[in-house]
């Protein structure tokens, strides 16, 4: 599933971090309205390719809205990067719904552990920096992934653009 010549053009690829929607301390329409401005900056920037860890939240809404934008006919593809096969299995129907519309519809689906484990949730955030030059987070504070993320990309000298409250 992996095409190669995607994944080796770094320069032109943007991935995501951000909370799941429970941990996110700002309105979820005024963030996906930000992804969406973002993406779209990013795009009139040369970003082609657009990595989602597939996580619930802001990786879903961001590959969500690469998704609409390529349906609308922008020169834009997607790469579903996931921890391991069947992480999804413990959401609610909602969000493991939105999460298998989007790996149906995604260009390149990596699954950076061939079995679930912990390691697994970090190993995609390196993954994710490691195949991007552009980083859009959302983030609200404290520790976890979100954060262990932006410290990698900006040790990496990825640029990183932060959400902002309005």
């Amino acid at each position: 599933m992996m095409n190669s010549n995607m994944l080796n053009d770094r320069a032109h690829t943007c991935t995501f971090t951000g909370h799941r929607p429970e941990r996110l301390s700002f309105p979820e329409s005024d963030v996906i309205a930000w992804l969406e401005k973002e993406i779209r900056v990013a795009i009139s920037n040369g970003y082609e390719t657009f990595i989602s860890g597939m996580q619930r939240g802001v990786d879903l809404w961001a590959a969500e809205i690469v998704l609409r934008l390529h349906d609308a006919g922008e020169n834009v593809h997607l790469i579903a990067a996931t921890p391991f096969k069947g992480m999804e299995t413990r959401w609610d129907e909602e969000w493991q719904r939105r999460y298998r519309e989007v790996i149906k519809k995604a260009d390149e689906i990596v699954f950076v552990s061939a079995k679930p484990c912990r390691a697994a949730f970090f190993q995609i955030n390196h993954y994710m920096v490691d195949h991007a030059s552009y980083l859009l987070a959302v983030y609200s504070g404290g520790g976890g992934g979100t954060l262990e993320t932006m410290n990698y990309a900006k040790k990496k000298e990825i640029e990183v653009l932060e959400y902002k409250n309005h």
